[in-house]
């Protein structure tokens, strides 16, 4: 078990209409300084095949382009915990990120979550301080970009996360 620190900050702008969560970055992703940059995640693959773009390469600056270009922001659920490798299920201790303050400078339509483990932090942590402060933003939970989530075809993947583009085109 080791006890880690998320490590970078969220990437979102005024035009930001969607809020991706995850539960905490990989060791890959905290030594980038970037959301999911695992080389085998399927996450960028998955957004890509959205939006009939090419996978931007896996450069933090080209990413985060792509995702702003496309009204997403980018976030996770927990800003430090203790876990064993990358393991969700071992999380523990854990210390909630506050999301608040896009919500409430964004015009967030849609928080999705990435992940079982992101949906029930969020559900446990981040959704009682939301309710407290007003902003009734709907969460979707969504499956794992993971290779540990071999049940899932990169086409399944994109077909559970037509939802992103649904709610960017409303």
């Amino acid at each position: 078990m080791q006890h880690v620190t998320h490590g970078f900050g969220p990437v979102w702008d005024s035009r930001s209409r969607v809020l991706i969560l995850g539960s905490m970055p990989s060791f890959m992703s905290r030594k980038a300084g970037f959301y999911y940059m695992f080389p085998r995640n399927r996450f960028w693959p998955v957004l890509a095949a959205l939006f009939d773009s090419p996978t931007p390469e896996p450069d933090p600056d080209v990413r985060r382009r792509f995702a702003l270009e496309h009204h997403i922001a980018l976030w996770d659920v927990i800003q430090e915990c203790d876990i064993h490798g990358a393991s969700d299920a071992s999380i523990t201790n854990v210390v909630p990120t506050d999301i608040s303050s896009i919500l409430t400078a964004a015009p967030i339509r849609t928080v999705f979550t990435t992940g079982r483990k992101a949906g029930q932090l969020y559900t446990r942590y981040c959704q009682p301080a939301l309710d407290a402060i007003g902003p009734d933003i709907p969460m979707v939970n969504l499956p794992s970009t993971s290779p540990a989530n071999a049940a899932k075809s990169l086409d399944d993947l994109i077909a559970d996360y037509a939802p992103i583009r649904a709610v960017l085109e409303a």
